[in-house]
């Protein structure tokens, strides 16, 4: 039997942490609504004890958004857990997603607490949560720069009073795939064991660029569940980005041999509508949901993709949301894919014109870089009438 990824997606609290996003409830909401048309196995809905904002936009979630687990954030204190319980308790499935931090510079620096003084807050905090569910994760924050012996003990002492997920969080992206498989090697032997009922969590950060990377060797080395956000977006560089997680396990199916239930259709728009809402861009070249994921301007590669697409598209674009792929004329373009464009405009020309009309697209191209549709049609215009008139169509374009 095949093992199920749990996809786990922060959008809406680990993403809605990068600066400069500050989502209102009925933005919160919508964006819930379409993770659940995603298919994400698990929302986590905000952090309900910072802002009343925040606590509305959990709570509506729970009520309003159905399918996936709806979770909330806590630190192991009992009023950030109790805020939580009250925000998320409508919800059909509910999660508490309790953290303290356990490397030395955040227990020193940030939280004045020794090792024993965590442990201590872990099992009274984790105890609590429990209390109000049985659906319980706990987060040993900064992970990767921890006393590998203490992020076991705290992670056993954890399931003992009641975690059904270990989550290991690589906080601030320092950890290689090498370094954060061995982690999760480790954890899943000395504190998942047997245990049916618990399941080993990734969350990573991008600082490095390896968020992704990591959390696919965490899956190599048995993790279940995976924590990204849509379009990568989160603190500093960013998180895991969901859509590149799921496509990964999905088209290296026999890579990882796990199974992922997102309906991978809806990531284009969930991509569009999260940048829309949060006003972060997506980056053109960005894989999967970006502009320029399925586009080529390259003659080689466009003359290989309208032979056969697999030539240079290992996804088909319809698969994750586009209409599909792109043809872009460029100065690298060649007579295939011109010939492919001027046919999709309901052009044919014969030889010669044919020629003088490609010769041209290349000396505009050489001026703006992207030939458009209305300067194609100039240049195609010129050729057979001699006017001229693609000085004006250039002009506007550029």
């Amino acid at each position: 039997m095949t093992d199920k990824i749990v996809i786990f997606d922060t959008t809406l609290r680990d993403g809605e942490q990068a600066p400069g996003i500050a989502l209102n409830p009925d933005q919160k909401v919508a964006i819930a609504h379409q993770l659940a048309r995603l298919g994400v196995d698990v929302i986590e809905a905000g952090f309900p004890v910072s802002s009343p904002g925040d606590f509305e936009a959990v709570k509506r979630i729970s009520r309003e958004v159905t399918g996936p687990v709806i979770t909330a954030l806590a630190r192991t204190e009992a009023g950030d857990i109790d805020r939580a319980w009250e925000a998320i308790k409508y919800a059909d499935m509910s999660r508490i997603h309790v953290f303290i931090a356990t490397s030395p510079i955040h227990m020193e620096h940030k939280l004045r607490m020794s090792e024993e003084e965590v442990m201590a807050a872990v099992r009274t905090g984790v105890a609590r949560a429990r209390d109000y569910t049985d659906d319980v994760e706990y987060s040993p924050e900064d992970a990767t720069r921890s006393d590998p012996d203490f992020v076991i003990a705290v992670c056993q002492t954890a399931v003992e009073v009641g975690a059904t997920t270990i989550n290991i969080p690589d906080t601030v992206g320092f950890a290689t795939p090498s370094e954060y498989a061995s982690t999760i090697s480790r954890v899943m032997t000395e504190v998942k064991g047997e245990r049916e009922d618990v399941v080993i969590s990734t969350h990573c950060h991008n600082d490095l660029g390896l968020a992704v990377a990591n959390s696919l060797a965490a899956v190599g080395a048995g993790a279940r569940q995976v924590e990204g956000a849509i379009n990568g977006i989160g603190e500093r560089a960013g998180n895991t980005s969901t859509e590149e997680i799921v496509m990964a396990l999905t088209v290296r199916k026999d890579a990882y041999g796990v199974e992922v239930g997102v309906t991978t259709e809806e990531i284009v728009e969930t991509s569009r509508m999260v940048a829309e809402k949060t006003g972060y861009p997506v980056q053109y070249n960005k894989a999967v949901v970006g502009r320029n994921a399925f586009a080529h301007e390259s003659g080689i590669h466009q003359h290989g993709v309208l032979r056969k697409r697999e030539t240079y598209e290992i996804m088909d674009p319809v698969s994750v949301g586009f209409s599909g792929s792109s043809i872009v004329m460029g100065k690298h373009s060649g007579r295939a894919a011109f010939k492919h464009i001027l046919h999709g405009m309901g052009i044919e020309l014969s030889p010669s014109p044919f020629e003088q009309a490609f010769r041209r697209m290349k000396r505009v191209a050489d001026q703006t870089g992207e030939v458009s549709e209305a300067q194609m049609q100039a240049i195609v215009d010129e050729v057979v009438t001699g006017t001229e008139i693609l000085q004006g169509v250039t002009e506007s374009f550029q």
